[in-house]
């Protein structure tokens, strides 16, 4: 049987020390204080050689320097620094390591468009009927949940139909972790009866909901991997019979994904909701460094009732201090 026998690792040169800075270490151990010149008599070593090795420890923060003397520190403490700093970059490696690993999923996407591009070959189901549209979206669901939902509707007759028939089970998927959706609506819509109820609902569940004078058409996003797609560009749903296509190409689904961003970062939070639209403005500039002074010139307010939002907004998102405040709205997507 082979056996190893080559001898461990020094544990100082595992933490980072150079064999000589080990040696000249364990000799200010011994001496515990000692000047250059005793430390050389002691090595056999020349002073200048020994300074540069002794200024690099007082670095590495194993000795200390006092009044010409070195003096050694406590090998606890030491030793404990230098784990310290050790464990720090293998922590920020780690980092580094979990960004490379959380962006693979990105790069298989941009794979999987060039050849989609390259091969022109899209997997396009034509669907139809607005039972098989909503029953889809919870089927894809339950496969891969919480399904990240993105929706742009432009109709009043779509959103109403949702609101009356569909409304229920998008919410009981939400509130079950099914669902993680986000919707744009047009704003005209918040008049059709019964919708306020529902998307209060669907937003406890834990929904969001924005508004834009305009939504250019109707289209959705299922996670990475599908997207619904009008039978007309612009056109509605409901007046199409709910045909629609649904499009598994990452390039179609990046691209969709795109637009709805756009959409969103434009689009206003719901009217009724808790955090008025004064308050996220405030806590917008805040987040950019401007002062209550220049957020109260730029909104053409007082001073005073800039800080009163503040105070509103601390006690509507339960904050200690205005930074507290501001890493909860966004944390909440107050601030896209």
């Amino acid at each position: 049987m082979r056996t190893d026998t080559s001898a461990p690792p020094d544990p100082l040169e595992t933490l980072g020390l150079t064999p000589g800075q080990t040696a000249l270490y364990n000799t200010v151990l011994r001496l515990h204080r000692a000047t250059c010149a005793e430390l050389a008599d002691a090595t056999d070593r020349s002073p200048e050689a020994l300074r540069r090795e002794l200024t690099s420890l007082v670095r590495l923060g194993v000795v200390d320097e006092q009044g010409g003397e070195y003096l050694a520190r406590h090998p606890a403490a030491a030793l404990g620094h230098l784990v310290a700093e050790r464990l720090d970059r293998l922590a920020a490696e780690s980092r580094r390591i979990d960004t490379v690993l959380g962006s693979i999923r990105g790069f298989i996407h941009q794979y999987d468009a060039g050849l989609d591009y390259q091969t022109g070959q899209f997997a396009v189901d034509l669907v139809g009927g607005a039972d098989e549209l909503y029953e889809s979206v919870v089927g894809m669901a339950l496969q891969a949940p919480p399904l990240e939902m993105l929706s742009a509707v432009p109709d009043s007759r779509t959103v109403s139909d949702f609101a009356h028939r569909y409304a229920d089970q998008w919410i009981a998927a939400q509130r079950t972790g099914l669902l993680s959706s986000r919707t744009v609506i047009p704003v005209h819509t918040l008049e059709i009866p019964g919708l306020r109820d529902k998307l209060d609902q669907f937003e406890r569940a834990g929904a969001q909901v924005r508004t834009l004078d305009v939504v250019p058409s109707w289209f959705l996003v299922a996670g990475d991997d599908a997207a619904g797609m009008p039978a007309q560009w612009g056109g509605t749903l409901a007046e199409n019979a709910y045909n629609f296509h649904l499009v598994r190409a990452a390039i179609v689904v990046a691209s969709l994904r795109s637009l709805f961003e756009e959409l969103w970062t434009r689009a206003a939070p719901l009217p009724w909701t808790h955090r008025g639209d004064g308050v996220v403005r405030v806590l917008r500039l805040a987040a950019q460094g401007v002062s209550d002074e220049m957020i109260a010139r730029q909104l053409g307010l007082s001073v005073r009732t800039v800080r009163s939002r503040f105070a509103d907004a601390m006690a509507e998102l339960g904050a200690q201090s205005r930074f507290q405040a501001g890493v909860e709205a966004a944390r909440r997507g107050w601030l896209v």
